[in-house]
C-alpha cells in the first residue's frame, strides 16, 4: 500500500545517510517532494513567499528545482525593440550570492565550461529609468543579465536570448557556486572561525534534477563534479538529489562509496499515492530492467495501457543503444524477406507520442494488446533479457 509524499518526505528526514539518491520517472512528483521535505524541515511562516524561500540566512534547508529558475524570467522588452535580457525577481538567494560574496566570475567559468567558452552573460550596474510617468526609477546592480559572443579583438555580438536548456544551466551554475562556498564555510569546524554564520543553521541540501539538456560527456562531468563536491563536505549537511535521467542517476551511484548513501526509486501508484523503493544491490539501477518488469506485470494482470508502448520504446532505445544500432527500429521482428512490420512501428510511435490525436485513451484494443505482448516476448527472445 502506498503512502503520501509526506510520508516519503518524512522518510528521507529520518535517514541517517549523508546522500540519498532518487530516481523517478518525469512526472512521478520530484518537485513536489522536494517541496514536501522543505516545508517538512522549515515550515512556512506568515508572509513567506515563493521567492523568498531560498532566504540564505536561518534556513535549515537549500534547494533546487523548478521554483528556483522561476526566479529567472525574460524581459523580451518587444514595445520598444531592446535586445533581451533576463532579469532576476528580488530574493536574498542571488542577492548574497552575486553583491555580498561576489561569486560572478565562478558563476560565468561554470557557464562557459558546460556551454561555450564564447558565450558570455554580463551582470548589470545600478542604473535609472524613467517610468511611463516620468519618475526615476533605480534598478539594482546584479538583477539583469544580458548574454552575448565575444568573437575576440574585443569584439561582442549584440545580445541574445539563449536556449531554454542554457538558461537552465545558467540558473544550476549560480545554485552550484552558492553551494561551493556552503561547503567550504562550513568545512570550518568551529562556528567562530568561519567567514560567515549565513549557513549554520543549514542542515540539508536537496537537488532535483539539475540540468537535463547537457549531452552525455559534459552531463558526466557535472554528475563528478558534483559527487566530489559532495564528498568533500566535512560538516553535518545531509544531501537529497533525484533525477529522471538513469545516466546522471548511475554516475552518481558509482561516484559514491557504498555504506555513505542510500539509493531509491519513487514509483507513483494509480491511486495518486507513492512507493519510495530501496534498491538493495550494487550494481547501479537499470531502470529498462524495471519497464520491462512492469509491462510483464501488465501483461499478466491484463491492464496493458497505452502508457506502456512508452514504456517499451524506452527499452528499445536504450537496447539499440547499447548494441549499436542506428534506429531503435531495426530491432524490431522481420518477416522472411527482412521488412519490418510498418503497423508495429506505427503503433509504437502513435502511443508513445501525446501529440497525435486519440492520446487521452488510456485503453488499448485487444489488438493493440496483442502486438505489445507479441513485441515484449519478440525481444526477450531474441536478446535474452532475463
Amino acid at each position: 500500500m502506498g503512502v503520501s509524499l509526506i510520508d516519503i518526505a518524512q522518510q528521507l528526514k529520518d535517514n541517517d545517510k549523508k546522500v540519498q539518491l532518487i530516481y523517478a520517472f518525469n512526472g512521478t512528483g520530484k518537485t513536489r517532494l522536494s517541496r514536501a521535505f522543505k516545508l517538512l524541515v522549515a515550515p512556512k511562516v506568515d508572509g513567506d513567499t515563493e521567492l523568498e524561500e531560498l532566504e540564505v540566512v536561518t534556513k535549515k534547508i537549500l534547494y533546487y528545482n523548478a521554483f528556483t529558475e522561476d526566479l529567472f524570467y525574460w524581459d523580451n522588452d518587444l514595445e520598444f525593440d531592446a535586445e533581451p535580457k533576463l532579469k532576476i525577481h528580488p530574493n536574498s538567494f542571488t542577492k548574497w550570492i552575486f553583491e555580498e560574496q561576489g561569486q560572478d566570475r565562478n558563476i560565468i567559468s561554470n557557464f562557459q565550461h558546460y556551454t561555450d567558452e564564447k558565450l558570455t552573460p554580463h551582470f548589470n550596474e545600478e542604473y535609472s529609468v524613467k517610468d511611463k510617468d516620468g519618475n526615476n526609477v533605480t534598478v539594482g546592480a546584479f538583477t539583469e543579465i544580458t548574454f552575448s559572443y565575444e568573437r575576440g579583438n574585443d569584439e561582442r555580438s549584440n545580445n541574445i536570448k539563449i536556449s531554454k536548456g542554457e538558461e537552465s544551466n545558467f540558473v544550476w551554475c549560480v545554485f552550484y557556486s552558492l553551494l561551493e562556498q556552503v561547503t567550504d564555510v562550513l568545512n570550518v569546524a568551529e562556528p567562530s572561525e568561519r567567514e560567515t554564520n549565513q549557513f549554520d543553521q543549514l542542515e540539508y541540501v536537496f537537488i532535483d534534477d539539475p540540468v537535463s539538456s547537457l549531452d552525455d560527456n559534459r552531463l558526466i562531468e557535472l554528475a563528478v563534479n558534483l559527487a566530489h563536491l559532495i564528498k568533500s563536505s566535512q560538516s553535518h549537511l545531509k544531501f537529497i538529489i533525484t533525477t529522471h535521467n538513469p545516466l546522471f542517476y548511475n554516475v552518481l551511484h558509482n561516484e559514491f562509496n557504498k555504506g555513505t548513501f542510500k539509493k531509491y526509486f519513487l514509483k507513483k501508484n494509480e491511486d495518486g499515492e507513492y512507493d519510495l523503493i530501496t534498491q538493495s544491490n550494487d550494481s547501479p539501477f537499470s531502470y529498462h530492467l524495471f519497464l520491462k518488469t512492469e509491462i510483464e506485470k501488465a501483461i499478466e494482470t491484463g491492464q496493458l495501457k497505452k502508457y506502456h508502448f512508452n514504456f517499451f520504446r524506452n527499452i528499445l532505445e536504450k537496447t539499440s543503444t547499447f548494441l549499436g544500432y542506428d534506429n531503435w527500429g531495426e530491432l524490431l521482428p522481420k518477416d522472411t524477406n527482412g521488412n519490418i512490420n510498418p503497423y508495429e512501428t506505427r503503433i509504437i510511435n502513435i502511443s508513445s507520442h501525446s501529440k497525435h490525436s486519440g492520446d487521452e485513451m488510456v485503453d488499448l484494443t485487444d489488438d493493440d494488446k496483442r502486438v505489445l505482448k507479441y513485441l515484449m516476448n519478440n525481444i526477450k527472445e531474441m536478446y535474452r533479457f532475463k
